[in-house]
C-alpha cells in the first residue's frame, strides 16, 4: 500500500491493476484509518481516472451478494454535487415504478449529504435492510426494491467510518453506481462533475450496459435540472454520444434553485410525499425530468418531451401516492 500511497502523492495515476490491488487491500481490511484516509484524500486531490474506478468496481462486484431480476432499472447517482437538494433521483425511481417500470434502486445513507436515499425511504416506511431474495419479491409485486449498500457490499465496513469523518465525496461516490448488485443493463447516473461524463461513459462501455444516461447539469447537479441545462452521455448498445436537454425547450418554467433545497429525512420524505399527491412545484417538474430519463433508458419512449409529459400526467394525477402506500403496506 505504501507504494501506491508514494505514487499518489506524487499525483501519478495507478493503471487497473494497481488500482484492483489497493481495493483489494481496502476491502480485506487490511490497510489501516490512516492509510484508507490517505488513499481516498490523495486520489481525489489528483482527479480520479477511469482504471483506478474500474479498478474498485471490479473488486467490490467481486465481494457483491446478488440480486436477480430481469431488465431493472437503476437510477442510483454519485452524490457529492454539495448542493443538498431533495432526494430527486429517488423520487423519481418510486415514480418510475409506479409506471409500471423494474427498479432496482442501489443506495446508501447519507455520507456527504444530510439525507441518503436510504435515509428518506426509511422515513417513507419502506423497508430498505432486505436480503436478495426479498429485494427479488419486492420488486416483482411492487416493481420496487432498493438494495442498501452496506448489506451488500460488507467489504465497504472497513472504509464506512473514515468516509464518514471525511465526509465529502470520494472515489466510492463513483464506484457505487456501477456496482449494482442486480448487475442492471439499465441506468440513469447522475454525476456531480462534468468531468466525469465521458468516464462513466466508457465504464459503462465497458460493463455491457444496454442503454444508460449519464447527466450533469450545468447548474451542478448530478441530476437533470429544472432551471438549465443538462450534458448527457448517452450508451447505448456499445455506442457514445452527446445529448444536451434544455428545460426551455420543455416549457419546465420552474421557478427557483432554493425550492429544491433539502433537509433532513423528515422534512425530504414530507415533500416526497407532498409531490405525489399532486403538487405541483420544482421539486415534481425535477422529478419529472429525472424520470423521463427512466423512460428512455427503458425503451417506453423515444422522445424525451414525450416522457416528459407522461411523467407529469402521472405525477399530478395522485397515483404515484396510492402505488407508495401499497409498497409501505407490502
Amino acid at each position: 500500500m505504501k507504494k501506491l500511497l508514494k505514487k499518489l502523492k506524487n499525483k501519478e495515476n495507478l493503471n487497473f491493476e494497481e488500482s484492483k490491488t489497493a481495493f483489494e487491500i481496502l476491502m480485506n481490511g487490511k490497510a489501516s484509518d490512516d492509510e484508507i484516509f490517505s488513499f481516498l484524500t490523495l486520489l481525489t486531490a489528483k482527479g480520479e481516472i477511469s482504471s483506478e474506478i474500474a479498478g474498485g468496481v471490479h473488486v467490490l462486484r467481486n465481494k457483491s451478494k446478488r440480486v436477480n431480476v430481469d431488465n431493472c432499472v437503476d437510477t442510483c447517482g454519485t452524490g457529492g454535487d454539495g448542493k443538498n437538494t431533495l432526494n430527486i433521483s429517488t423520487a423519481s425511481a418510486l415514480l418510475l415504478s409506479c409506471m409500471g417500470i423494474k427498479i432496482a434502486k442501489h443506495g446508501n445513507k447519507a455520507i456527504s449529504s444530510k439525507c441518503g436515499s436510504g435515509d428518506v425511504l426509511e422515513r417513507l416506511k419502506i423497508k430498505i435492510n432486505l436480503e436478495p431474495k426479498d429485494v427479488e419479491d419486492q420488486i416483482n409485486k411492487y416493481n420496487f426494491g432498493f438494495m442498501f449498500a452496506p448489506n451488500y457490499h460488507s467489504a465497504m465496513k472497513y472504509v464506512a467510518p473514515t468516509r464518514k469523518k471525511i465526509g465529502k465525496r470520494t472515489i466510492f461516490n463513483m464506484i457505487g453506481p456501477l456496482s449494482s448488485p442486480a448487475l442492471v443493463k439499465r441506468q440513469v447516473v447522475g454525476v456531480y462533475d462534468k468531468k466525469l461524463l465521458k468516464i462513466f461513459g466508457e465504464s459503462l462501455k465497458n460493463i455491457n450496459i444496454k442503454f444508460a444516461w449519464i447527466v450533469n447539469s450545468e447548474d451542478g447537479l448530478d441530476e437533470i435540472s429544472p432551471y438549465t441545462k443538462t450534458n448527457i452521455i448517452q450508451v447505448k448498445k456499445g455506442q457514445i454520444s452527446e445529448i444536451l436537454i434544455d428545460p426551455k425547450d420543455l416549457k419546465v418554467n420552474a421557478e427557483n434553485f432554493k425550492n429544491l433545497i433539502g433537509d433532513n429525512a423528515e422534512f425530504n420524505a414530507n415533500k416526497i410525499i407532498d409531490i405525489f399527491k399532486g403538487k405541483d412545484n420544482d421539486f415534481s417538474k425535477a422529478v419529472c425530468l429525472n424520470a423521463a430519463a427512466g423512460l428512455i433508458v427503458s425503451e417506453k419512449h423515444n422522445k424525451f418531451i414525450d416522457a416528459y409529459q407522461n411523467a407529469r400526467e402521472h405525477i399530478l394525477s395522485g397515483k404515484t401516492y396510492e402505488h407508495l402506500k401499497v409498497i409501505q403496506n407490502g
